[in-house]
């Protein structure tokens, strides 16, 4: 079987930029617009998945395909982003090299492929994963947005903050060797979400590397309400929790505080009986809490005190999904566990 490095000799540069895409017609258009001038230097094809859009996003995309004939628009009837990545990839990669992910709900520098094709000339790593940096406009946007930047909300994970380059074992996918993509059979559709670290942990398994650059890094435009980002961090910690069952993964220690928080709650309903069960929760909302109090303080900004509340919504809501995935695959609830994050 030839090794990671054998299938990187040789390669020639073809580049397969692949938007997944769900109601995105407020950023689609800007975003393609940047990525056709990006195909005159990288080479290769555009392909939109859309998983259903209902906001004239599929009509903005159209309008593209019919102007520029390396532009394509295909529909994703499973809707989440792992099964439309692997529909692109199956449908337009034959002659493809390298795997753009360019996720729709995001800001990127114009020359963002140029760099990352560098840094993998550079590096010599299969995978180039880069940093998030979350920005908001409105009030909550914001507030979701700082606890998101902040070790608070993401605890310190090294693709959630400005870092130095380093070989990790994951990151936000941003740009891959097509031959690593196949060799472990791309993403696993079962995924909603935490479909990226569960591929990672595949390609390290089979001695791909993966590289976080420190630049270029991308914007994130965080969940507007607290509403829609509980729902997302709930989904996140259905899907970690996937990954570890999957592949018998013992959690690391950051995750595993996220996981105690509602064990936690649920024992300080026993506080009537002795005052000790309610000091995990008490301790927790401290954390949180003091966090955003100290960080409205430091950075004079008297709205940064919601990020305590950014990040308790966050806090719960992963903790939920994930032991609500982990009671269902007990009680054999989820059908099997490689089908990890439906």
């Amino acid at each position: 079987m030839p090794t990671p490095q054998d299938q990187r000799r040789g390669q020639k540069r073809n580049a397969l930029i692949v938007v997944p895409c769900l109601n995105e017609a407020q950023h689609i258009a800007q975003l393609l617009e940047q990525l056709t001038r990006t195909l005159d230097r990288v080479g290769g094809r555009i392909v939109v998945v859309d998983g259903g859009s209902t906001d004239g996003t599929k009509e903005i995309v159209s309008q593209f395909v019919t102007s520029n004939p390396r532009v394509t628009l295909l529909h994703n009837p499973d809707r989440i982003q792992s099964a439309g990545i692997n529909l692109a990839v199956s449908c337009a990669g034959e002659n493809a090299s390298h795997l753009f992910r360019i996720d729709a709900h995001c800001g990127y520098p114009d020359d963002y492929c140029d760099r990352l094709m560098a840094e993998m000339d550079r590096t010599g790593a299969d995978s180039i994963v880069v940093s998030m940096i979350a920005e908001g406009e409105a009030i909550i946007q914001q507030v979701n947005a700082a606890a998101q930047n902040a070790p608070v909300g993401n605890g310190g994970s090294s693709h959630r903050m400005r870092t130095e380059g380093q070989f990790v074992d994951h990151g936000h996918h941003a740009l891959m060797r097509l031959s690593a993509f196949r060799a472990v059979g791309g993403y696993d559709p079962a995924f909603t979400h935490n479909e990226d670290a569960e591929l990672d942990f595949r390609l390290r398994e089979r001695g791909y590397r993966i590289w976080l650059t420190p630049d270029p890094a991308i914007v994130y435009f965080p969940r507007s309400t607290f509403k829609a980002l509980a729902r997302q961090y709930c989904n996140y910690g259905r899907g970690r929790a996937g990954t570890f069952l999957k592949h018998a993964i013992v959690p690391r220690l950051r995750q595993t505080k996220v996981m105690a928080v509602l064990p936690a709650l649920l024992l300080a309903l026993f506080s009537s009986v002795h005052w000790v069960f309610a000091l995990p929760a008490l301790l927790w909302l401290a954390v949180t809490l003091g966090a955003g109090l100290g960080m409205a303080i430091r950075e004079r900004r008297p709205k940064l005190v919601l990020v305590g509340v950014s990040a308790m919504v966050m806090h719960v809501s992963w903790s939920y999904g994930f032991w609500r995935k982990l009671l269902e695959h007990i009680l054999g609830m989820d059908g099997s566990s490689l089908k990890a994050a439906r």
